[in-house]
């Protein structure tokens, strides 16, 4: 079973077009650093329009490399869910459009066993996209921008963190957003078995992503109090609960995170929704008459 995903992974990098989501996510966050470099703050000062009468932080001072990154983060991971989809929404479907997936089937290895393995393949894929993400965005961003204290607007409110408790925060968020990325990944799997070409699980994949992120994104009493706790999409913004603290008569405490509980329970949820993926991704595959 290592083999195979040994033999899956090297599949996944050895086509080109893996590497366009490398290409993309390079190209956002070069572009994002290059206006924040030349126009960074005037982009600060209307952060601060409204938060001028409780806060004094220099623009200089604000704008560093942790600020730039949790800048990048807050666009981008809303869209990096759709580069999974590219390689995992081809994982089943490309190898029936291909006409290989009866011979793969034909392996002495169970279904289960090859869609754990598919699964596994795309979560590495997800993995190195990621890391390839922190390294533009965070450690490029540090040489760019310099260090400083980082400094996290919520509403009317703003965290300050300074320098020696950031980083760890960053590993915490990225090893969040791994899990939310990962649950994207089940779901794009779990289409492509339904498919017979990578379009339709993509398209799908990418189509329940935007429809989940407008219910979230609605100011609706009903949705708030029914659908959107429940929502995975809704718990995918759970990294951002690393960068609240707590505070002690206004006072950052260093290493406290202000609801550890909400970001648990976001992880748990974002779970549940990966084995449930799994599961009608497994049993689906289980039951699948294969033609090609």
């Amino acid at each position: 079973m290592m083999r195979l995903l040994q033999i899956e992974i090297y599949k996944i990098f050895k086509r080109p077009r893996t590497y366009i989501a490398f290409a993309v996510v390079a190209a956002i966050i070069f572009l994002i650093q290059i206006g924040l470099k030349f126009g960074g703050k005037e982009y600060v000062g209307m952060i601060m329009g409204a938060m001028n009468g409780a806060f004094e932080v220099p623009p200089n001072e604000m704008l560093n490399g942790y600020f730039v990154c949790f800048f990048i983060l807050n666009l981008l991971l809303v869209h990096v869910p759709i580069l999974v989809a590219l390689i995992a929404g081809d994982m089943i479907s490309g190898e029936s459009n291909m006409g290989t997936l009866r011979l793969l089937a034909s392996k002495p290895i169970s279904r289960t066993q090859l869609i754990l393995v598919k699964f596994g393949a795309s979560t590495v894929y997800t993995f190195v996209l990621l890391v390839w993400v922190a390294i533009l965005a965070l450690f490029i961003s540090m040489l760019l921008f310099g260090t400083n204290s980082l400094f996290v607007p919520k509403e009317l409110e703003a965290n300050i963190i300074v320098p020696s408790d950031i980083l760890w925060r960053y590993a915490a968020a990225f090893g969040f957003a791994a899990i939310g990325m990962t649950t994207i990944a089940a779901m794009s799997l779990m289409f492509s078995v339904f498919a017979e070409n990578s379009v339709g699980p993509i398209v799908a994949t990418v189509c329940f992503i935007i429809v989940l992120t407008i219910l979230m994104e609605m100011e609706i009493p009903f949705y708030d109090d029914t659908l959107k706790p429940w929502l995975f999409t809704t718990h995918m913004l759970g990294w951002k609960g690393f960068f609240y603290v707590k505070a002690n008569d206004g006072v950052t405490i260093n290493g406290s995170i202000a609801n550890v509980g909400a970001i648990i329970k976001s992880a748990i949820i974002l779970l549940c929704y990966t084995g449930i993926f799994l599961f009608i991704a497994t049993w689906s595959f289980r039951k699948k008459n294969i033609l090609s």
